[in-house]
């Protein structure tokens, strides 16, 4: 991952609301979430909402997808994956410390 890509992705999160956005569609998983639900569960005003998405979908935390009449967000887990990696990719001085078997998300 290119490191223009994590400053966008971090930057991105590194918002309450977007956090707590982004949180909410990790919990839902592949289903995702319409802005409806998201505005309502978080209790976060529409418009609000709007800008915040905007912003997590342009740095490619989120994507966007058209189902019917609706939008539906998705955390895209690939893009937290590889986040995660540039952030780990030096850690443990080089010694092996990969997650636990079972500890894996399998949300994706």
């Amino acid at each position: 991952m290119e490191k223009e890509a994590v400053i966008k992705g971090l930057a991105a999160l590194a918002h309450p609301v977007r956090l707590d956005v982004f949180r909410a569609l990790v919990v839902r998983g592949r289903f995702g979430l319409t802005p409806g639900a998201m505005a309502e569960g978080l209790g976060i005003p529409a418009a609000t909402l709007s800008f915040h998405l905007k912003e997590l979908v342009h740095s490619g935390m989120v994507t966007q997808e058209r189902a019917g009449r609706n939008l539906v967000y998705r955390a895209e887990y690939a893009r937290m994956g590889d986040l995660l990696a540039y952030l780990t990719a030096n850690c443990c001085q080089g010694e092996s410390c990969a997650v636990a078997p079972g500890l894996e998300c399998a949300c994706y």
